[in-house]
């Protein structure tokens, strides 16, 4: 009986890895899509400051504000776009950190289960010979 206990317990300290690892995963996957998002954004103002780059000294550039379009010096707008991509370029950084620390959980994570499984199969065959005897 007490074997069975013991057993169950094991087997519940390794859902519990288990789910560890999952939620470890999600965030993974969440800092993944975060980053792709943040990517897109660069690209997408990289293009907007290479077209202001191809402008003529005398175009108008307008912003919307809300249904309204606002026209705006082209120093102010290449001088947003600017910063923008400054600052997508921080968060890139600050999700290719949180991408490597999460790698690095996982893979300890996923050892840990590994070796915990390994432990629970052993033990499972001494139980198993034992009965046998």
């Amino acid at each position: 009986m007490a074997a069975v206990k013991e057993q169950q317990e094991f087997v519940k300290k390794l859902q519990s890895e288990r789910e560890k690892l999952q939620v470890l995963t999600k965030e993974f996957q969440k800092c993944v899509s975060t980053r792709q998002q943040f990517d897109a954004q660069l690209n997408e103002n990289d293009l907007v400051l290479s077209e202001f780059n191809r402008l003529k000294s005398n175009a108008e550039v307008f912003k919307l504000v809300g249904p309204v379009l606002v026209k705006q010096e082209v120093t102010e707008a290449i001088s947003t776009v600017k910063k923008r991509i400054t600052f997508i370029k921080g968060e890139l950084e600050r999700c290719d950190k949180n991408i490597s620390v999460l790698k690095k959980s996982r893979a300890s994570q996923r050892e840990a289960l590994m070796k915990m499984q390994q432990q629970y199969q052993q033990k499972v065959q001494a139980m198993q010979q034992a009965a046998a005897k």
